[in-house]
């Protein structure tokens, strides 16, 4: 299996006395002292540390109340410019933080971050506050910025998705969820009666912007795979004909739209089609877009009231390198695209990239003479350093340099995968993807060493580009030992993961 997925060779053509100091940052102690919340029990920590079920709901197990870890902010005595008791007190804090840090990196594989970077070149640039406030392409009156960095960051990004200088805007935004509300807003401003369709197991930021705009939301239901299950999508669009839709997909094909459908497109939309295909946020599924566009037709929808926003948090940039995956391309119907800059790429800071047709962004555009610029982003004030940042993993990289990394998380997801079926423990892997799904653990301790993201009985692990063959087999080699304590005295067994993931990947006793 782990030859299994072709990657793209790079498209030449496209460039580029001293207070003593607490255990706080001790992972250990702060393990042991764990007491997660429950939800619904007003922030206080009281609930339990366990994976039991209330009213046959599993309980959400939420994390430490920081309060009891907080680190207070005193007043300096009028001798501590004379002593350097404070200094050296702070210092101590940070070297033990950064210690802290560093066993939390170590532990790291339940999200999808690449955290393998190097930007010590780039510390220079810490003195400065660099502040990208208003439009990219036009220069406030504030002059520390660095949008001659960010502009740089877009053409590159414009050029991968195949869309002229002329003919895009987009900007770096502060996340991918940012990304998302600026896709729906987009939507939302065109069209304000419009109901947001999503699957249930669309990113919790699409049912966030639904909640932000006051818009009607209506939630598909789901395959065991995570993919959006387009008859309940077809049913569901049927009882709302009379209202323009805004829909949110997890796209399977990426983007593959039939050539037959691409001279509808029309400039004056009237309904948006908001596309993610960042994969559904446990399982990493896709859907299928052309079978998501039939049930459209079918369901008496025309095909020039649509607008499509791309939402590729993680995989936007691992697919353009797959061979197998249509490419995410302006040629083709849509409208936007977005994708996260501290999860593939690797960024220091939570980051994104926002493009979209110059002609969509006007439905949010205002000039704004305080700032000498215009007005058409999320935030007001935007983090001006975050740009740097990518536009030196870019120039560092490159597209070859893009496709290795690619190919290395493709190959060591599959690896993973097979290791643990091998070792007995349900599984499953949704093609093109890196997110390797798997039976919950059954301690939240190991959870939490872990980082692991979890949901109902279900666990999983997002291979990245730090995350190495060795750190999988030292997380696998943990986990196997700690199953045989579970299981031990029989009391315990492991989790059928089967209504989550289908029977073919379930493990479990009646399932084996």
């Amino acid at each position: 299996m782990a030859g299994s997925v072709d990657v793209l060779a790079p498209d030449s053509s496209i460039n580029g006395t001293t207070k003593s100091l607490s255990e706080v940052f001790n992972s250990k102690a702060f393990i042991s002292d764990h007491v997660p919340l429950v939800a619904g029990e007003n922030g206080i920590g009281k609930g339990e540390a366990q994976n039991g079920t209330e009213n046959g709901e599993r309980k959400i197990v939420l994390g430490k109340n920081i309060h009891t870890m907080c680190l207070e902010i005193s007043e300096p005595d009028i001798d501590d410019e004379v002593t350097g008791e404070r200094e050296a007190y702070m210092a101590s804090v940070l070297a033990k933080y950064k210690k802290s840090l560093t066993e939390r990196t170590k532990y790291h594989l339940g999200y999808p971050y690449n955290l393998d970077f190097d930007y010590e070149a780039l510390s220079q640039l810490q003195h400065f506050s660099i502040n990208n406030l208003g439009d990219p392409f036009i220069e406030s009156n504030y002059g520390v910025h660095s949008r001659q960095f960010e502009v740089g960051v877009l053409d590159w990004f414009a050029r991968l998705w195949e869309l002229e200088k002329d003919e895009y805007w987009g900007y770096i935004t502060n996340c991918g969820t940012e990304g998302n509300l600026h896709g729906i807003l987009v939507g939302r401003e065109v069209f304000p009666d419009g109901i947001l369709y999503a699957s249930q197991e669309s990113h919790y930021s699409v049912f966030k912007a639904a909640r932000m705009y006051r818009m009607e939301c209506v939630k598909i239901d789901t395959l065991c795979s995570g993919e959006i299950d387009c008859d309940d999508f077809k049913a569901k669009l049927l009882c709302h004909k009379d209202k323009p839709a805004i829909v949110n997909v997890n796209i399977g094909n990426f983007l593959l739209l039939s050539h037959s459908l691409m001279h509808f497109l029309s400039p004056f939309l009237l309904w948006l089609l908001h596309i993610n295909i960042s994969g559904t946020t446990v399982k990493g599924a896709v859907d299928d877009l052309d079978l998501v566009i039939k049930k459209l037709e079918e369901a008496g929808f025309s095909h020039d009231r649509f607008y499509i926003h791309c939402d590729g948090a993680l995989f936007g940039l691992m697919l353009p390198f797959v061979k197998r995956a249509p490419k995410v391309s302006f040629k083709k119907p849509i409208g936007s695209v977005s994708v996260s800059g501290h999860k593939f790429v690797g960024c220091p800071m939570p980051c994104g990239v926002q493009i979209t047709r110059s002609e969509h962004v006007k439905a949010l555009s205002r000039n704004v003479e305080y700032l000498s610029s215009r007005d058409a982003t999320i935030m007001g004030s935007r983090n001006g350093h975050a740009p740097i940042f990518l536009w030196y993993n870019l120039n560092m990289k490159g597209y070859r340099g893009f496709q290795k990394e690619v190919q290395k998380c493709l190959r060591n997801a599959h690896y993973f995968k097979g290791r643990l079926v091998d070792a007995g423990i349900g599984a499953m892997l949704n093609e093109l993807s890196s997110t390797v799904v798997f039976e919950r653990p059954h301690d939240e301790e190991f959870v939490h060493r872990w980082q692991l993201a979890c949901e109902g009985n279900i666990a999983h692990v997002v291979v990245m580009p730090n995350v190495t063959i060795e750190k999988l087999d030292a997380f696998l080699n943990e986990l196997v030992q700690k199953r045989e304590e579970w299981f031990r005295d029989g009391k315990c067994q492991p989790y059928c993961i089967a209504s989550a993931v289908g029977h073919k990947n379930c493990l479990c006793a009646i399932h084996r």
